[in-house]
């Protein structure tokens, strides 16, 4: 159901070429929103802006550094005129691993994208939001930060560092109105599942993972969409540091 619930707000949704981001990224603009679609791939970005019109801009960013993520920020302003979300989507997952084969760069790379990009994308949107008299940063966590998977510990540990890093932050923006949260996926049906290898090649994953869901179904992209819409909107004013799951029961 679309009722402009963003409307005259500006966003910016990393990892929003495929997947979650892609789904907010039109859901957004959908609500009336303006969009800066940040993504790894400049083409999938594009992708996701195609059908949006003036409403969508691409970005090409790596979440991980720095100095991409500042520009990010920067140019988003300038093109929008403001920022009131960003939602910090973007993400890699393990592939199953025993912990005694896990590489120092592996380790790395899935901290720095899950985790460290968090940070990056909070200190470098935050003083655009006080600016502005306030704002929502959104981030995406996952239900293995509470229920964790053997051969998953970069990962694990990387959205679990999430989950602290959004309170953390909830307590020292609140006094910008600056409110943070987090959304946990549970099992979703995006093509970064099969990149987690927990079924045998050629199995029906999805189909694996949603007979151990009280509710029955892996996580649409749109459902995260949905959430993050709240999230970002004037009915949550009240909402921060919140830990949203979105898991089909998977905590339980």
């Amino acid at each position: 159901m679309i009722r402009g619930r963003l409307a005259g707000k500006a966003a910016i949704i990393t990892g929003a070429g495929s997947g979650f981001g892609r789904a907010a990224a039109r859901r957004f603009v959908a609500e009336g929103a303006r969009v800066v679609v940040a993504d790894l791939s400049a083409d999938a970005a594009r992708e996701t802006c195609a059908g949006l019109g003036d409403a969508a801009v691409a970005a090409h960013v790596d979440v991980a550094d720095p100095d991409a993520v500042a520009r990010m920020v920067e140019v988003g302003v300038q093109r929008l005129g403001s920022l009131d979300v960003l939602f910090s989507n973007a993400g890699v997952p393990e592939a199953v691993t025993p912990l005694a084969k896990i590489t120092v760069a592996e380790w790395d790379r899935i901290i720095d994208v899950n985790l460290k990009a968090l940070f990056l994308c909070a200190q470098a949107a935050a003083p655009a939001m006080r600016a502005g008299g306030g704002g929502s940063i959104i981030a995406t966590g996952s239900i293995a930060a509470r229920r964790a998977r053997p051969g998953l510990v970069a990962y694990v540990a990387s959205k679990a560092g999430v989950n602290g890093l959004a309170r953390a932050l909830a307590l020292e923006l609140a006094p910008d109105r600056i409110r943070v949260n987090v959304i946990n996926p549970g099992p979703s049906a995006t093509p970064m599942l099969q990149e987690f290898h927990f079924a045998e090649p050629g199995s029906d994953v999805v189909a694996q993972l949603s007979s151990q869901l009280p509710l029955g179904a892996t996580i649409e992209p749109d459902d995260i969409a949905s959430a993050a819409v709240y999230l970002a909107s004037d009915e949550a004013a009240r909402v921060t540091g919140l830990i949203m799951n979105v898991d089909a029961g998977r905590d339980l």
